[in-house]
């Protein structure tokens, strides 16, 4: 008769791999307590529904958290060129600090409130907007033509039911930033994100060699090349998409003040957020301003509407290949399916951050699960070479009952 030990092993499943007769006698040996599995159970399930819950107190923090680490990973590419200039890494990181510190103070003591001023006179005005445009001829005449007058008259009035209330377009930016409703709250959750911007710049190096310890010294030099792939892929996208939304802003706020529009400010502070948005952001903001621009003057809206066009398509296939370059490499569809998961999951903020994140799942794939899959060549090891029991790992040592 064969002795089992305390675990329902045999000798022979110790030195071999375990036989069904022991995966047996390991189901009866758990039906025979059922209590205590129960009770282990329960507690692991309420140990997961606590966390849960912490996490879901703690997501505005959390969140903050996350955009300083993407601010500090868009800096990051910064540094490193100072740095291959000659310049310590200590002086980089203070001198692209600087810069960052100086123009985040001048957006919050200058433009935002001048940008605000424009959103709230604008709101204002819609009424009249709407009631001029209704009784401009060329829209009378649109309106006979197509014979859809109570469908027109229908949205006019949802758009401007919208567009008098400031914080719907407010909202469009309070989820890319994560601040808090109000003004104090707008300003103190910005200078909390900018010090740990900072913070998390001037550590960048320190985290990294701190992460790689959690990790077996034998992994470590895999785990470092991956992870420094990562960041540079990311923060290379985050700093380019931050470059882009900026020349597409600044181009927004000519365009508009040329063409005499009053609102130009506010439409540019927009352009600066809406067309981070991966692929669908600058379509998105040439439709909002177009329309806006059409309630203050169609001429405007019309020579608005095509030379912005014309540089959507300059950005697209001239800007966009020069600046992002080879950052990350997601495919069109994961891209906008990650950017609808992303913004069911946290709003704006998680439309901007799913491509990167998305690059960084696709990388540990290539990297990691990939390789490790191609290199089983058998179903019991990955080659054909002799194991500590002799047996070949192609060969089974599983024995019939």
């Amino acid at each position: 008769m064969t002795d089992f030990t305390a675990d329902g092993m045999s000798p022979e499943t110790l030195a071999h791999e375990p036989t069904p007769g022991w995966r047996s006698l390991r189901v009866v040996k758990i039906l025979a307590h059922p209590f205590a599995w129960a009770f282990v159970g329960t507690i692991g399930v309420l140990l997961a529904l606590s966390l849960g819950s912490a996490t879901a107190a703690l997501s505005a923090i959390l969140v903050t958290v996350g955009v300083a680490l993407f601010i500090a990973l868009a800096l990051d590419p910064a540094v490193r060129r100072i740095e291959a200039r000659g310049v310590e890494r200590g002086k980089s990181v203070a001198m692209v600090c600087a810069i960052f510190t100086l123009a985040v103070g001048a957006g919050l003591a200058f433009i935002v409130p001048a940008a605000f001023g424009q959103l709230v006179g604008f709101a204002g005005a819609v009424p009249g907007y709407r009631a001029g445009l209704q009784q401009s001829a060329w829209f009378q005449s649109f309106v006979s033509t197509t014979a859809g007058s109570a469908f027109y008259e229908s949205m006019l009035a949802q758009a401007e039911a919208w567009l008098s209330d400031p914080s719907h377009l407010l909202s469009l930016g309070a989820g890319a930033l994560a601040v808090s409703a109000g003004v104090i709250g707008a300003v103190s959750g910005t200078i909390i994100v900018v010090v740990l911007a900072i913070y998390f710049l001037a550590s960048m190096e320190a985290m990294k060699a701190s992460f790689y310890e959690l990790v077996p010294a034998y992994s470590r030099p895999k785990v470092a090349q991956l992870t420094e792939q990562i960041s540079r892929s990311v923060g290379g996208f985050v700093g380019g998409g931050l470059t882009l939304s900026s020349l597409n802003a600044a181009f927004s706020l000519v365009l508009l003040l040329i063409l005499g529009v009053p609102y130009a400010l506010m439409l540019a502070m927009l352009s600066l957020v809406v067309t981070l948005l991966p692929m669908i952001g600058s379509v998105l903001f040439w439709v909002i301003a177009s329309f806006v621009t059409l309630l203050y003057s169609p001429p405007a809206a019309l020579a608005f509407a095509i030379v912005y066009f014309v540089y959507m398509q300059v950005e697209a296939y001239v800007i966009t290949p020069r600046v992002m370059g080879r950052a990350v490499s997601v495919p069109g569809a994961l891209v906008l399916i990650g950017a609808m998961v992303g913004a069911s999951l946290l709003g704006l903020l998680g439309a901007l951050v799913a491509v990167p994140v998305t690059a960084s799942i696709l990388m540990i794939l290539r990297g990691v699960f990939i390789p490790g899959q191609n290199a089983k060549t058998s179903r019991d090891g990955p080659t054909g070479l002799p194991r500590h029991d002799g047996s070949a790992a192609g060969a089974s040592v599983l024995q019939p009952d």
